[in-house]
């Protein structure tokens, strides 16, 4: 008699009892909307990754908005992106009027590069918003001097890349802006909820009043003060907050971070020791200039394979494991058909031949086994 394979998922949030118990208590302190655990997360994050100053918000898409909104561009202007990214990328630039312009992207870290941006900067480039993809960072120390020396903003987003280092720092240290995510597929999660971090104390101060519908004093300022206070909008805001209820589930999170980070990096070393005498199978690794935390693991399939992404993941899915298609590539969307994008070959090599394979902290060897195996069966057809 055979035993049935358990179901293999793409991706498992670390929740457990810790985070649904901080989560009570802040619902028994009666203070559930945006207050001190809100601001305490804050701290403790921009602290984690290197930076002076985080402003916690509703999502990272959110997050990426107000960086823009911060940087005043708008109509008429271009911000340079990476196709090859979640479609919030791209449609931040739109929320503020502007215009986002593709880049292409490295083959090996899926992420922007001098010579990309390079490539399609224009007079009217106000902006780059270059993506640490699946968590690989991007060259920071050459992207950050070009943008300097172009005059132009680089914004980070980060959205995958908690945890993840670049020559020797973590990511968002020295970034001048960056956004990040804590849905339930990234490292931490909070739910939905997002953080722009900054070095700026200025920069914070109107991020936080942005957030908040313009407002020059917060509602945790207000109940603190033995004073009535009376507010005003100084400015056309947005409601754009976090709760304490999901700030007490990151602080729980954020205790968990580098536990998390080791525990995939050893999960990715062992699929690329695995995958390393397949033929045309080449999984993502870490960079000469950082380590990622592996959010997302990727395999590029070549034609020396033998078989097409879609029949890999068509078997994978047969076989129990919950895999994904590569990174979306957004100018392929019909939301971006009125976008005519110069020639993009490696983002669409990569999005319409790699796949993402299952890695979480339930993932086991025995799991790894199976999914390699079938692999091994399909390689070569």
């Amino acid at each position: 008699m055979t035993t049935e394979r358990r179901p293999i998922p793409v991706m498992i949030p670390m929740l457990g009892e810790e985070e649904a118990q901080a989560a009570a208590d802040a619902v028994r302190s009666g203070w559930v909307a945006q207050g001190p655990r809100v601001a305490e997360f804050e701290r403790r994050f921009a602290a984690a990754v290197g930076a002076e100053h985080g402003v916690a918000v509703s999502s990272c898409t959110t997050a990426l908005h107000l960086a823009l909104v911060l940087l005043e561009v708008g109509p008429g202007d271009e911000v340079i992106v990476p196709s090859l990214s979640f479609i919030a990328t791209a449609n931040a630039v739109r929320y503020v009027g502007a215009t986002p312009v593709f880049a292409d992207v490295d083959l090996a870290t899926g992420n922007v590069t001098v010579k990309t941006v390079d490539a399609v900067r224009t007079s009217r480039t106000r902006a780059v918003i270059a993506v640490h993809q699946g968590g690989v960072p991007f060259d920071v120390v050459a992207l950050r001097g070009a943008a300097a020396s172009w005059g132009v903003a680089l914004v980070e987003d980060a959205a995958c890349a908690a945890g993840s280092t670049a020559y020797g720092a973590p990511v968002g240290s020295g970034a001048a802006i960056a956004a990040w995510s804590f849905h339930p597929r990234k490292l931490i999660t909070t739910g939905e909820g997002g953080m722009v971090t900054v070095d700026g104390a200025n920069e914070a101060v109107r991020l936080r009043r942005l957030r908040e519908h313009g407002m020059n004093v917060s509602a945790a300022d207000r109940h603190a003060s033995a004073k009535p206070i009376l507010e005003a909008y100084l400015e056309t805001g947005y409601n754009y907050r976090m709760t304490d209820i999901q700030a007490a589930v990151g602080l729980v999170q954020l205790d968990r971070l580098a536990g998390i980070i080791a525990q995939r990096r050893a999960l990715a070393g062992r699929y690329q020791e695995m995958l390393s005498d397949l033929d045309g199978a080449i999984p993502v690794r870490d960079p000469a200039y950082g380590e990622a935390n592996y959010q997302s693991f990727w395999v590029l399939l070549t034609p020396e394979f033998g078989a097409s992404r879609d029949e890999v993941l068509a078997e994978l899915a047969a076989q129990g494991v919950s895999a994904r298609r590569g990174i979306m590539a957004a100018h392929l969307e019909p939301a971006y058909e009125d976008v005519a994008p110069p020639s993009l070959p490696v983002t669409e090599r990569l999005t319409r031949e790699s796949l993402i394979l299952p890695l979480h902290h339930a993932l086991t060897e025995g799991d790894q086994e199976h999914i390699v195996g079938v692999l091994r069966k399909l390689a070569g057809r």
